[in-house]
This record gives structure tokens, C-alpha cells and sequence, in this order.
């Protein structure tokens, strides 16, 4: 079988549930987000061209996993809450990727699920997890990376590949980025 890389991608988005119904959608030029109507049945054009700042005050992860982080992450998130200039980003995780990757696209920050010991490909699944959402980040203006490579650039070599991902904010992927390449030289 074979599967095309995420850069092939036509369209992509995904729908968030709350106290509101949002749908996010591009194709790959701009991204928008239609807000279901209740009285009328019907979604109603609410965030036109969404683009993702350039960088973030958020970090998203599961840091109950913290113990099996590699040092990449380790000094990203050190540098996350200690940082050497202005204040501290916020940790937040909903613990749904849809609905954090929503609130990165929003605010900006980065979101985080990485390869751990237990899992060294990572967890999320490459084509159809993270190509969608890789697709919309950068669609928006943001970046999306297994921390070595971009995502959306990695050719599937199975249906349910997985990888470990960042997304969000350039800026901020940037900086793991030159993490894992510091990380890999020593």
C-alpha cells in the first residue's frame, strides 16, 4: 500500500465540541472557523483567516509523563518556566489533541506529545492524527515537526505509523527544534 506525505494533503480540519460547535477547515491556503448556529442550523463564518502567532505564551504536554521525557524536552520545558527573558509560559492540557492543537492555533505556544521510553516512535499516528492537524497549523502561519523533521514532509510507511510531534507556534517549534539538534550532537 502506499500513502502520500501530509504536503499532499487537498484539505484538512477538524471540529472542537464545548459550549459552542466549531468547525476549522483550510485548504491549505488560509484557515477558517465556522461556529454552528443553533437558531438556524447552520455554520456561521466566525474566524476568518486564522493565523497562529509567532510565538506563545503556552505550553501544552502531559507531564505526568515527565520521568520518561528525553533531555530535549527536559530543557524546553525548563526554559518554559524559567525563561530568560519576560515571564513564564502557562502550562495547559486538556488531554485531547484536537481540543489543546485548538487553543495553540488560537493563542499560540506549542503543543506537545514526544517519543518516550515506552513509546520511541511516539504515540500519535502519522497519517491520519498528525498530517490533518500539521496541515492546518502550517496552513495558519505555524510549524510542525517531530523535532527532527517536518511532518508533513515524512512518507507513511503504514497505515497506523507513529510518530511524536510539536505544533505550534514557529518560534517555539524553532526552539526544540535547535534543542534536538544539540541533543543529537553530544
Amino acid at each position: 500500500m502506499i500513502y502520500n506525505k501530509g504536503e499532499e494533503l487537498v484539505c484538512a480540519g477538524y471540529s472542537v465540541y464545548g459550549d459552542a460547535t466549531i468547525l476549522v477547515l483550510t485548504f491549505g491556503d488560509d484557515v477558517n472557523g465556522f461556529t454552528l448556529d443553533p437558531q438556524i442550523g447552520e455554520f456561521v463564518l466566525t474566524h476568518r483567516n486564522m493565523q497562529i502567532p509567532e510565538k506563545g505564551g503556552i505550553y501544552s504536554i502531559n507531564e505526568g509523563n515527565a520521568r520518561d521525557f528525553d533531555k530535549a524536552v527536559e530543557t524546553f520545558i525548563y526554559h518554559c518556566k524559567n525563561p530568560l527573558k519576560g515571564p513564564p509560559k502557562k502550562s495547559r492540557y486538556v488531554g485531547s489533541m484536537v481540543a489543546d492543537v485548538h487553543r495553540t492555533l488560537l493563542y499560540g505556544g506549542i503543543f506537545m506529545y514526544p517519543a518516550n521510553k515506552d513509546s520511541p516512535t511516539g504515540k500519535l499516528r502519522l497519517l491520519y492524527e498528525l498530517n490533518p492537524l500539521a496541515f492546518v497549523i502550517e496552513a495558519a502561519g505555524g510549524k510542525a515537526s517531530t523535532g527532527r523533521e517536518r511532518i508533513l514532509q515524512l512518507e507513511p510507511k503504514s497505515l497506523h505509523e507513529k510518530r511524536p510531534c510539536f505544533l505550534g507556534s514557529k518560534t517555539d517549534v524553532e526552539e526544540i527544534e535547535q534543542l534536538y539538534k544539540e541533543c543529537d550532537k553530544t
